[in-house]
């Protein structure tokens, strides 16, 4: 960049911008620039001891680094979450690494600010850097309102994740949100928003960060309990039928598909691979009476739970990665949005929820005798898909009041990026 009006430009614009950006000036040489500038400009060479060939050089360096640093990390990140987020946790049992962040995030391309550097167009390119979405902007604005050291580095660390280049959010989508920090999640349509807290994975199983869609749900569905759930905590109850029978579990033969007897498969038997261990559908299913799928790479959900206590728990961190919800009809309402009334109400019937319309109150009765759970709907497709994004912000617009809340780093990535950054953030 040299010497030209472009570089006092650039200092000016630095000095200004850095901190309503939650970066530190001293991370970007601004300290080391003003004062090689202010040599450049008076001449000052034989005052200060140095020669004109030590200062341009080291100026025109200094320059160049903090440019191609700032263009390059507000348009991609300072760091890649990726590789920063799966390189975290061993897995229990394991010598490999759990995948906990599952997003698409663009690379810059490292010859694109070297490019822009040496371009007609690199101050234009410079201050149209800085991300553009509502997140962004709301924190933006609540960074200039806080005088709390602490509370402005939460929020600087924040504003890094909505720097990476990955699909967020939009403030007009129709969409869920899980955000794991506040342990809520928002279902966000243009003229109303549904809030409810969940449980989720604990910080031995952490749910994972991913963007999906919702695409179908399952009313009183059966639990094929995960081969590391049988291993934890299922096979040391191998023998033991009174277990079985008393959480409605069943054992069965993967080759052949029979069906076996709790009394006769050993703890061994359990955890060879050879059977599946599942839950029957209904009252008192881990899964509670209704799951929301959407594709993944870890058979995580959202779903209801027979543990509704757990809601009222502050830190609900308890569950082996997926995500339990607290009102599960009420989103169930909400993915389906052109339902009609018996439609909500053969809903409510297979998930022993008390119908609202005389015809839902006639079904009732007329079946009072028969065996529950009443299955009017096993299986339903939500079309559109609706998209589902699960989130780690500490910091976050609440979609309810657009207000900014602060909430605790309950997995501790918080204090990951701030080390990682290091004296790059305020």
């Amino acid at each position: 960049m040299g010497v030209s009006s472009d570089a006092d430009s650039f200092l000016s614009f630095l000095r200004s911008e850095l901190p309503v950006h939650g970066l530190d000036t001293t991370a970007f040489f601004v300290p080391q620039i003003a004062e090689d500038l202010q040599i450049v400009h008076l001449l000052a060479f034989d005052s200060v001891g140095v020669s004109i060939n030590e200062v341009l050089p080291r100026l025109d360096s200094l320059l160049s680094k903090a440019y191609v640093s700032y263009v390059t990390g507000q348009r991609y990140g300072f760091l890649q979450p990726e590789k920063l987020f799966n390189h975290l946790n061993i897995k229990a049992g394991s010598s490999e690494y759990a995948r906990l962040f599952d997003e698409e995030v663009k690379i810059p391309d490292p010859k694109e600010a070297e490019q822009k550097l040496t371009s007609s167009d690199r101050m234009s390119y410079l201050m149209a850097s800085h991300p553009e979405g509502y997140v962004y902007q709301a924190l933006q604005r609540q960074l200039t309102k806080t005088t709390d050291k602490d509370q402005r580095h939460k929020i600087a660390v924040n504003m890094e994740r909505c720097r990476w280049q990955m699909k967020h959010p939009g403030e007009t989508e129709r969409k869920v949100l899980v955000n794991i920090p506040s342990q809520q999640l928002w279902a966000v349509a243009p003229d109303s928003v549904l809030d409810m807290r969940i449980c989720c994975g604990a910080t031995t199983n952490k749910t994972p960060l991913l963007h999906s869609a919702i695409s179908y749900m399952q009313v009183n569905p059966e639990w094929i309990i995960p081969h590391n759930i049988v291993k934890t905590d299922v096979a040391r109850h191998g023998g033991d039928s009174a277990y079985f029978a008393r959480h409605r579990y069943y054992i069965i033969e993967r080759s052949s598909g029979d069906t076996l007897n709790p009394a006769e498969v050993t703890s061994g038997e359990m955890v060879s691979g050879r059977l599946r261990i599942g839950q029957k559908g209904g009252a008192g299913n881990s899964l509670g009476r209704i799951v929301f799928r959407f594709p993944n790479n870890f058979a995580v959900y959202l779903h209801d739970t027979n543990n509704r206590s757990a809601f009222n728990r502050d830190k609900r961190t308890l569950s082996h990665g997926c995500v339990r919800v607290q009102k599960p009809f009420e989103l169930a309402c909400f993915l389906l949005p052109d339902a009609d009334e018996w439609t909500k109400d053969r809903l409510r019937i297979s998930m022993d929820i008390h119908p609202e319309t005389t015809q839902g109150q006639a079904y009732v009765r007329e079946h009072a005798g028969a065996q529950k759970p009443f299955r009017l709907i096993s299986y339903q497709d939500v079309t559109p898909k609706v998209p589902l994004y699960i989130i780690y912000y500490t910091a976050y617009p609440n979609p309810k009041t657009g207000v900014v809340e602060l909430w605790p780093d309950l997995y501790g990535y918080d204090q990951t990026i701030s080390r990682e950054m290091g004296s790059i953030l305020l």
